[in-house]
């Protein structure tokens, strides 16, 4: 590398540091969400945003400024997200992201983790009289553009020697709605987000997915790179909530646990072990902070998606490690 190239990746690297410190020093958060999906970020009558996906956003500003409610929601489409986060509209982006290589090393982003493992899947209208995608042969498709999905349609209908005519929209939500209409023979997305929008249909009895998961769509928050200690920040906060589920800490034991649990595992979570957050940049209690504000993870998913929600979601893959699930966080110690 030239001394000029190095020169420039310093400045780069300089450029991109710091996002903990302008949190602290706006004492807000710039979380960037969906336009709008049920169960992981949507905005209510009153302009509060719910979801999974903000229940990410919430963690890391009560971790960071002590008050889960110190974010500003920015909605990004697919095409204007990684935009947002690399030039720093906002700090961290929590939106229905899938964790891909390319788009961890070439678009100067970071993911990190996963809080949702999900798949693409096909709805149609139960009257088209299909069983299987591969009975979609010349079919349109309404697909959001500028996502993995629109490119593992193509895969996916070349592989299998089918043709088809993607309807591509700016959002999925508009997606769904030209499906709904009458547009397109079919609607593909992440199945989750297909189930949120068929509850918004007109009538959602009327609609069924097809069998087939056609990939493997692991979702998360994301950061930009060159900021080691942001990334590590939004990391554990997610960890965090995983961690407290695992061992039975929520939002309503979350002050017994911490007052009288003996379990050393819970006592490094909730911060009494000194210093064991030093790295991060926050106070021992930060953890603490993210269970009683915002709940763990169990707890999030439950009301975003799962039996309490109007989606109903079963945990499936996304239950524990230890409860026959993917979900697993390395260790707070």
């Amino acid at each position: 590398m030239t001394a000029a190239a190095v020169s420039a990746a310093l400045a780069s690297s300089a450029s991109f540091a710091g996002t903990l410190d302008s949190v602290k020093e706006r004492d807000s958060l710039q979380c960037g969400v969906s336009s709008g999906v049920p169960g992981y970020s949507v905005p209510d009558d009153k302009g509060t945003w719910t979801g999974l996906d903000v229940d990410v956003c919430r963690a890391i500003a009560a971790a960071v400024l002590g008050d889960a409610s110190k974010v500003k929601y920015i909605p990004l489409t697919a095409k204007e997200r990684f935009t947002a986060l690399s030039s720093g509209e906002i700090d961290v982006l929590s939106r229905t992201t899938t964790w891909t290589l390319t788009r961890d090393s070439q678009l100067g982003i970071n993911f990190a983790g996963v809080n949702y493992y999900d798949g693409q899947g096909f709805l149609v209208k139960k009257d088209l009289g299909v069983s299987s995608v591969k009975e979609l042969d010349g079919a349109t498709i309404c697909i959001q553009s500028g996502t993995t999905t629109e490119l593992n349609t193509a895969d996916y209908f070349n592989a299998n020697g089918l043709a088809h005519t993607p309807v591509t929209f700016d959002t999925n939500d508009q997606a769904a709605t030209a499906f709904d209409t009458g547009r397109c023979d079919a609607f593909t997305t992440d199945l989750s987000q297909a189930f949120a929008l068929r509850s918004r249909m007109g009538d959602p009895n009327s609609v069924v997915a097809l069998p087939e998961v056609i990939s493997k769509e692991p979702l998360g928050p994301s950061v930009k790179q060159a900021d080691d200690q942001w990334f590590n920040m939004v990391k554990w906060s997610l960890n965090a909530m995983i961690n407290a589920e695992e061992l039975g800490v929520t939002s309503e034991n979350v002050d017994d646990m911490k007052a009288n649990s003996k379990n050393p595992s819970i006592q490094r979570l909730l911060g009494g072990s000194e210093g064991l957050s030093k790295g991060l940049g926050v106070d021992d209690d930060w953890a603490y902070r993210i269970v009683k504000q915002v709940g763990n993870y169990g707890e999030s998913f439950e009301r975003n998606l799962g039996a309490s929600s109007p989606l109903g979601i079963d945990r499936g893959i996304n239950a524990l490690w230890n409860q026959g699930g993917f979900l697993y966080a390395p260790p707070i110690r």
